[in-house]
């Protein structure tokens, strides 16, 4: 079957449904979601060596992630509306991407907001990505796919990445600030749309501590474990480093078991790149 490439996100919203409101009297009104996403500086730019503890810089020139799953639901739990499909996007490329948008919801919180981040299939939209990126999604079963240059001082060394994750994870009971208040989910009004982004943190891969808010970014034990000193950091090479070996400050798994190498550490904040409008937080989970 042939990759049709260049599909537009916006096409997810003609198939997404509202489950909420139909039926309804119309008494409380109704209204819209609009969700989008966005990469940051830090993927469209660089990660600047001022913002690492060691001195590296690193730039992306792939970001792929396969978004889909995206719902809005109630305290209670009850579904407003559920996207359809998936998308796959290119960070790298600049600018906010639409994803998906709901119609025709009942004006009301609606606090329980989440979205999956997942393996591509067959009939993945792409935005910013190519035909070329979804074959290697599909080939690898994979969620997330980087490809990355880091480098230390002008001219300094130079280690490349090539990472490919095939790991699920939802982001549910998302949270944020709108209009300078901490809400939860999100808040549709009579005739309003309310605007939601999904925002992935590509600094999170360098984070020294899966779970702390005083994380620091570290690159230094990532090139320290190119073993056969070929330039290119491998999955692989990165599992042969034991988190007590790493001399360079502490690596903290927080209450996560059974992650005892750099490798498992870095799979592990693999899970942890989404956010919510900004800064705001979800809490990750198997789907």
């Amino acid at each position: 079957m042939r990759i049709i490439e260049g599909l537009c996100a916006a096409a997810l919203s003609l198939a997404a449904t509202a489950l909420a409101g139909c039926g309804d009297d119309g008494a409380s009104g109704a209204g819209s979601v609009a969700f989008s996403t966005w990469g940051e500086e830090y993927i469209e730019q660089e990660i600047p060596a001022a913002d690492l503890e060691d001195g590296w810089s690193i730039r992306y020139e792939k970001f792929l992630l396969v978004l889909r799953n995206v719902t809005v639901a109630d305290r209670e739990g009850n579904v407003g509306a559920r996207m359809e499909g998936s998308i796959l996007v290119d960070h790298t490329k600049p600018g906010v991407k639409p994803v998906v948008a709901f119609e025709g919801l009942e004006a009301k919180p609606w606090e329980r907001v989440s979205y999956e981040i997942s393996p591509a299939d067959a009939d993945t939209a792409l935005d910013g990505a190519t035909g070329e990126d979804k074959a290697l999604m599909l080939a690898a079963g994979a969620s997330v796919h980087i490809e990355a240059i880091a480098r230390k001082g002008d001219g300094g060394d130079e280690k490349r990445l090539d990472w490919t994750f095939s790991l699920a994870t939802r982001y549910a009971d998302c949270q944020g600030e709108k209009a300078g208040k901490e809400t939860e989910g999100v808040l549709v009004t009579n005739g309003g749309t309310d605007t939601v982004e999904l925002t992935i943190h590509g600094d999170h891969f360098f984070y020294d501590d899966l779970q702390s808010a005083t994380a620091a970014r570290r690159f230094a034990p990532i090139a320290a474990a190119d073993a056969d000193g070929d330039g290119a950091v491998t999955l692989e090479e990165l599992a042969a480093v034991r988190l007590v070996a790493i001399e360079e400050g502490g690596y903290g798994t927080g209450s996560a078991g059974n992650i005892n190498d750099l490798g498992a550490f870095v799979a592990a904040l693999s899970r942890t790149l989404g956010h919510f409008r900004g800064e705001g937080e979800c809490v990750s989970e198997d789907p």
